[in-house]
């Protein structure tokens, strides 16, 4: 069982679990979940400990206890939910620029037509 993770290998599983949640669309619900479970991340860490033998059915065993090892140590969690965060930015940020262009648009469209029907209105 593994009960510490090395420095290196939690930035690579860090990276592996924030892609993957970026990836799916996730990372909003994901990081406000982490946040406000963070103070129990201890407890689900020897949670997860537990379940292992039934979890490891399903799970890689090796990633499924240093996941639970990462969950152990809080500077981890912070670099999770930052590493969660940049991936999203950088993934997504050229569809959420066309998506508030676009919605900057209909609203000046929606805008300009009840400006027209006021004016209508008055004469």
């Amino acid at each position: 069982m593994i009960l510490e993770i090395s420095e290196e290998r939690a930035v690579e599983l860090i990276e592996k679990i924030s892609t993957f949640i970026a990836q799916k669309r996730m990372a909003a619900p994901a990081i406000m979940t982490i946040e406000s479970l963070r103070p129990l991340a201890r407890i689900g860490s020897q949670l997860m400990h537990f379940l292992a033998p039934f979890a490891e059915i399903i799970f890689n065993p090796k990633e499924y206890q240093e996941f639970a090892a990462l969950l152990e140590n809080e500077e981890y969690i912070r670099l999770l939910i930052k590493r969660i965060d940049e991936i999203d930015v950088e993934m997504y940020h050229e569809e959420r620029k066309d998506r508030n262009l676009k919605r900057k648009r209909r609203n000046n469209k929606i805008k300009q037509f009840f400006k027209i029907s006021k004016k209508d209105n008055k004469l």
